[in-house]
């Protein structure tokens, strides 16, 4: 459907950061959809890695301001944008001096460690992509997260829709890479409380680990697509018994039209 207003929200894209399945598939996927006639909008969050100057990353004071709270802990968050010239796009970059600052994207380099705060980072992105794109004033017809990073998205637009209604009509699709990591969470539904939730359905949601958080994402989205040859088995048989859409994987090649015409399936539900 041409005109569809599809909101990418990435964890990597190239050429910001080095080259990973994840970062090329969010980099040449949006631009074939924009090319093809949908409007989009593309987020990620502002890794300490990211090398702010040679890619000319520049502060959208008007964007900027608000505070999220994490855990009775206020976070500044910072909206930062740069253009990719050759693709006429714009990249929207989330951003905050204590949770992006450090060098590593979710482990630190010196140590090869899991950070221990990745699951506030994420709320942070996830909370902070989707409170950017009201200031915006727009409205997307589908979100389509790629990476783990991204999955606390649905949480918010789902539970919080009967107070804040702005993205109750959003398609959600949710990606499966390979993307797995070890590790634990703890308290994760203090975490994710923010006022206007609806609480007794965040109390049904068990997040401790990347299959929990992976399948409650799947299980707050309006389709599944395969993104990875080596995707986890348990998830996309997850995916598949739950009766929502999938896309298996389209391979590396020649997939926009695959992504384009499940686009369009998805919202012609």
């Amino acid at each position: 459907m041409e005109n569809s207003k599809i909101l990418y929200i990435s964890q990597e894209i190239k050429p910001y950061l080095p080259e990973s399945p994840i970062a090329v598939l969010s980099r040449d996927l949006s631009q074939g959809i924009m090319e093809g006639g949908k409007e989009i909008r593309t987020f990620m969050p502002r890794f300490g890695s990211v090398n702010e100057r040679r890619n000319q990353l520049h502060e959208v004071i008007r964007l900027s301001g608000l505070n999220i709270a994490i855990d009775d802990t206020d976070h500044p968050l910072l909206i930062k944008v740069a253009s990719i010239q050759a693709a006429r796009m714009q990249i929207y970059f989330i951003d905050n001096d204590d949770l992006f600052s450090r060098k590593g994207i979710t482990t630190d380099p010196a140590t090869g460690e899991f950070f221990p705060d990745n699951d506030e980072r994420a709320i942070f992105f996830a909370r902070g992509s989707l409170e950017t794109t009201k200031k915006l004033r727009w409205v997307p017809d589908l979100i389509h997260l790629h990476g783990w990073f991204t999955m606390m998205t649905p949480i918010y637009t789902r539970l919080m829709a009967k107070k804040d209604p702005y993205f109750a009509a959003s398609k959600i699709v949710v990606s499966i890479y390979d993307d797995a990591w070890q590790g634990q969470w703890e308290n994760m539904n203090r975490k994710l409380w923010v006022d206007g939730i609806d609480e007794k359905a965040l109390k049904k949601i068990k997040i401790s680990d990347y299959a929990s958080l992976m399948k409650t994402a799947i299980d707050l989205a309006d389709g599944v697509t395969v993104c990875s040859p080596a995707a986890s088995p348990e998830l996309v048989d997850y995916a598949k018994a739950s009766g929502k859409p999938v896309l298996d994987f389209p391979g590396e090649e020649g997939y926009v039209g695959a992504y384009n015409a499940f686009y369009d399936k998805i919202l012609g539900a």
